[in-house]
């Protein structure tokens, strides 16, 4: 379902916003969309404080590990196989 939005301008803001309009060959109400589409992409999924409980949830469980290059190192060699894991 589609909700309405109304935002107040000052006159300087609302000119400007109709030429970058104008330029693009939209419609105020199509360029106000797309920059609230772009503005929303950059805004993270989730706080900080999520993502840090996750990280450190994540570090209490123990798995095998290995240095970086030597993992590297059996993945190369293991392309070279043919065989599947």
């Amino acid at each position: 379902m589609a909700k309405r939005l109304q935002v107040i301008l000052q006159d300087p803001e609302y000119r400007e916003i109709q030429r970058a309009a104008k330029i693009r060959r939209m419609s105020i109400a199509e360029w106000v969309r797309q920059a609230l589409e772009m503005a929303r992409r950059r805004e993270p999924v989730t706080d900080s404080a999520k993502k840090l409980a996750a990280i450190r949830a994540a570090v209490k469980h123990e798995a095998p590990t290995s240095d970086i290059k030597a993992m590297l190192e059996e993945i190369e060699r293991g392309y070279g196989t043919g065989s599947l894991p």
